[in-house]
């Protein structure tokens, strides 16, 4: 018996199921969740579930990405399952510790255990491909919702399907997608179509790029610039990230957001493990994509230290 295998028997023994992933969701969060809500609903229909956490942002475009509003009673004899996360302060609702049972399924590296029951794959592309699994290795049912939201965290994570943690299994997961007649066309449009206010951010983040001694691509948007461009967030820290992987000669790069809450920091590598990096500064995530959160604009320039000299030294 697999341990997705085992997670599967939980979800058959509760009658209610409450899914949880991180905070500020990305595709991969949001594609696992709903797609397990509804891979749950498709072969389990006596069962309640929920989605919980906060909003969908950017990808309030997939099916049924609007989260529930349940009281704290909801997860009195409810299993709780945990997507898609590394550690607990990253969990969008923390009342996953007042379930009766926690599961997590996730493919980061690992930082600390916060279920009971736990299976976490780092070689997988995404947590929504571990899903895909499940649903394979116990002939479940798929229906569109669930296809097409599991096929849009596979391809938001696997950089459709460009990144190296793309591999075998990534692409026969992905056929099991296809075969179930999902609009991927639509997709790739919500995903990845800009409109000219876009294309305009896009052109005025690319002048914002600078670089340290040792070729470290960064971008830093201040609290100031923030409000005048009048954007979505994580439009700008994870969407203007991209902007930097493609330059010859660039092997780190990184894009700092200030906020109200400490700055948001994307650090992306091609060839390095930047992941102790990001842990030494509070986040985690994969060796060659990871996040974190800074206390204060002062704290960018010893990261950036910590990079330029990961840069140098390899």
């Amino acid at each position: 018996m697999t341990e997705l295998t085992s997670i599967l028997d939980q979800i058959k023994a509760f009658d209610v199921i409450i899914i949880h992933r991180h905070k500020s969701p990305d595709g991969d969060a949001l594609g696992s969740q709903i797609g397990l809500k509804h891979l749950i609903f498709e072969n389990f229909p006596e069962k309640t579930v929920y989605t919980v956490g906060d909003g969908a942002g950017r990808y309030g475009f997939m099916t049924d990405s609007v989260m529930d509003d349940i009281p704290d009673s909801a997860f009195e004899n409810a299993l709780s399952i945990i997507l898609d996360t590394s550690g607990a302060h990253l969990i969008a609702d923390d009342r996953y510790k007042k379930a009766k049972y926690t599961c997590r399924i996730d493919h980061h590296l690992f930082v600390e255990k916060i279920a009971e029951m736990e299976y976490v794959d780092i070689s997988s592309e995404s947590c929504s491909g571990l899903i895909v699994q499940m649903a394979i290795d116990n002939n479940l049912v798929l229906n569109n919702i669930a296809a097409s939201s599991l096929y849009t965290g596979m391809a938001t994570d696997s950089g459709r399907f460009r990144y190296d943690s793309t591999n075998g299994h990534t692409m026969r997961r992905a056929a099991f997608l296809l075969d179930h007649k999902i609009d991927i066309s639509e997709i790739y449009r919500n995903l990845y179509a800009s409109d000219f206010d876009q294309l305009l951010l896009r052109a005025k983040y690319t002048l914002k790029i600078q670089f340290t001694e040792n070729r470290v691509a960064y971008i830093i948007t201040t609290k100031e610039e923030l409000k005048e461009i009048n954007a979505d967030i994580f439009a700008i820290s994870r969407g203007m990230v991209g902007l930097m992987g493609d330059i010859k000669g660039v092997d780190i790069w990184v894009n700092f957001t200030e906020t109200d809450k400490g700055v948001l920091c994307e650090l992306r590598s091609d060839k390095y493990n930047i992941n102790p990096i990001a842990v030494k500064y509070g986040g985690g995530g994969h060796k060659k994509a990871s996040g974190a959160t800074l206390e204060s604009i002062e704290k960018v320039s010893q990261m950036l230290s910590d990079l330029d000299a990961l840069s140098k030294g390899n």
